[in-house]
């Protein structure tokens, strides 16, 4: 019997790299084009012209040679990536055969549910936890008894690994995958896509290629999508707010707004404060942007583990409002929570750290709050499918709220801090007392009534430990460099993104502003001009650092 080991993740990076050869070979063609196929003549004799008519003609085979080289190379790359989405099916079904928790979908639907980034080949837990956002009151009008894993990249570089795919080619290679599975299986059912995180993206432009015809799904049957998480989120979703912003050393394009006139029904689903999905409206607020960071952190990987129909006590589900006149197919959803990602850590101090993060909260919020413009709402409340940018300054009506809402928020907070110090219950002492073997014990530990016996030291066991130590030190030691060199190119390449690409995007928002001036707004935009830059920079310079930390603590641990 014949066994064969294909790892798709594999497979995919082996298709970039071919794809990669090949526009180097293209290039190497442009620049060859010229010099070989238009040779000129070394005088203007019969021989001379002859010898150049001949070595033109060579140039023009060699020419179309490199053309079928390129059409194999793209081919090749083509099926590189439909062996990767049928290994991944195939090891779907395997493992719905075998039973491991995968059961096949319902017999009139076909579930096509994309991981998150880090997450290529989704496991047959992470489908059954994010089953119940699809059949969510039947939302999609499929309703699902499981669904089968798709296969996508998922790479975003630096956070998931510096040899990851970035964000751009992760994302390309995955609407590939995603086009051709969804043309394969709505031939012959009806299809739900559930995308979260980045897939959520890959399903965005999905629907947008449909939308302007560079992709035709077929139309015999039904087709869904069901995005949580989603940067792409019309108002509210990060890669929107700063659509056009491009960071190239990191491998990351803002591509905008999930699509709000598609014909497929979608419903969208964010969970208050991640910062991928619900990002402030006005980030000149630095404490609004730091609690989107800690939401990235704390809120943004929830999702599998919240079911819609049965959510955790003090979190409510909010059906968004739509424009006046909208006819799309798409429902906006929002699930709040009571307390900030941003004092999560304050919580986590035993005893006084809920008390004081009680007493922190109500304050806090209103201001963080006043990021997304009502200080009395943790996102924005304007309408859900009108793609809406960042802004500068929140409206005077909003801000003629954060006063009041300050003032009860402090005396809610001091409320909560006198109640919780009023219930803190105070840790026992531990007892002294004297062990069964005469030793005395202070509370689980016991002192020792006799002293351990130390083994016997010879020339042989000293040689063995050194020879021993050594291995594990220089081991170690190759390890942590390797583990701290790993740090310098992310943290390089974000540098360049703040020192090259910023500035770039800030002189774009300054003359949109000017343009707003000029063409009869120049109160507001001056305004624009100058703050606009200023709110974005804080913005992102907030979460570059972030992820820049976040970099900087996996090496750290790798190395402890």
């Amino acid at each position: 019997m014949t066994n064969l080991l294909a790892d798709p993740q594999l497979l995919t990076s082996a298709a970039a790299d071919t794809q990669q050869i090949n526009a180097a070979l293209g290039q190497a063609r442009a620049a060859a084009a010229g010099p070989t196929t238009s040779v000129v003549a070394a005088a203007a004799d019969e021989i001379s012209a002859a010898a150049a008519q001949v070595f033109g003609a060579y140039g023009a085979e060699y020419q179309g040679l490199l053309a079928q080289a390129s059409a194999f190379h793209e081919q090749f790359a083509a099926a590189l990536v439909s062996a990767a989405s049928a290994y991944t099916g195939a090891e779907a079904a395997a493992a719905r055969l075998l039973g491991g928790g995968a059961v096949s979908a319902g017999a009139d639907a076909v579930g096509l549910f994309i991981g998150g980034s880090g997450l290529p080949v989704p496991p047959p837990s992470y489908l059954s936890a994010v089953l119940p956002w699809v059949n969510f009151n039947g939302a999609n009008s499929v309703m699902l008894s499981n669904a089968q894993a798709l296969f996508t990249p998922e790479g975003l570089y630096p956070l998931t690994g510096v040899k990851s795919l970035p964000l751009n080619t992760s994302v390309a290679e995955g609407v590939q995958i995603l086009e051709s599975s969804i043309t394969q299986q709505l031939a012959t059912a009806p299809v739900a896509v559930l995308g979260y995180s980045q897939s959520a993206i890959i399903s965005s432009l999905v629907m947008q290629a449909a939308l302007n015809g560079t992709y035709v799904p077929p139309t015999a049957n039904p087709l869904t999508f069901t995005l949580i998480g989603d940067p792409m989120a019309p108002n509210g979703g990060l890669f929107e707010r700063f659509v056009g912003l491009q960071l190239p050393s990191v491998g990351l394009n803002f591509y905008g707004a999930t699509p709000s006139n598609t014909p497929y029904p979608t419903n969208i689903y964010t969970l208050q404060y991640d910062g991928y999905a619900d990002f402030p409206k006005y980030p000149g607020n630095f404490l609004a942007d730091l609690n989107a960071f800690a939401g990235i952190l704390e809120v943004h990987g929830t999702y599998p583990s919240i079911d819609p129909a049965a959510l955790p006590p003090g979190d409510t589900l909010v059906q968004l409002p739509t424009s006046p006149g909208y006819t799309g197919a798409t429902k906006y959803w929002m699930i709040t929570q009571p307390n900030l990602p941003l004092l999560d850590p304050i919580r986590a101090i035993p005893g006084i750290g809920n008390p004081i993060a009680d007493l922190l909260q109500p304050d806090l919020t209103a201001i963080v709050n006043y990021g997304y413009g009502n200080p009395y709402y943790g996102y924005s409340t304007g309408y859900a499918n009108v793609p809406t940018p960042f802004s500068v300054f929140p409206p005077l009506s909003d801000t003629m709220l954060l006063g009041p809402a300050l003032a009860s928020g402090t005396q809610q907070g001091i409320t909560a801090f006198v109640n919780d110090i009023t219930h803190l219950s105070t840790p026992s002492l531990a007892s002294m007392s004297v062990g069964a073997g005469g030793g005395a014990s202070l509370g689980a530990f016991s002192l020792p009534t006799a002293l351990p016996t130390l083994p016997t030291i010879t020339p042989t066991s000293v040689i063995e430990a050194i020879q021993t130590a050594n291995t594990n030190i220089f081991g170690t030691l190759s390890s942590d460099l390797s583990s701290a060199y790993s740090v310098l190119l992310p943290t390089a390449d974000i540098a360049n993104a703040l020192v090259v690409s910023l500035p770039s995007y800030d002189v774009n928002l300054f003359l949109n502003g000017i343009e707003m001036a000029l063409g009869g707004d120049p109160t507001g935009g001056l305004a624009y001009a100058f703050g606009a830059p200023i709110a974005a920079d804080i913005a992102i310079g907030t979460l570059a650092g972030g992820f820049e930390l976040e970099v900087l603590v996996n090496a750290v641990t790798a190395i402890v």
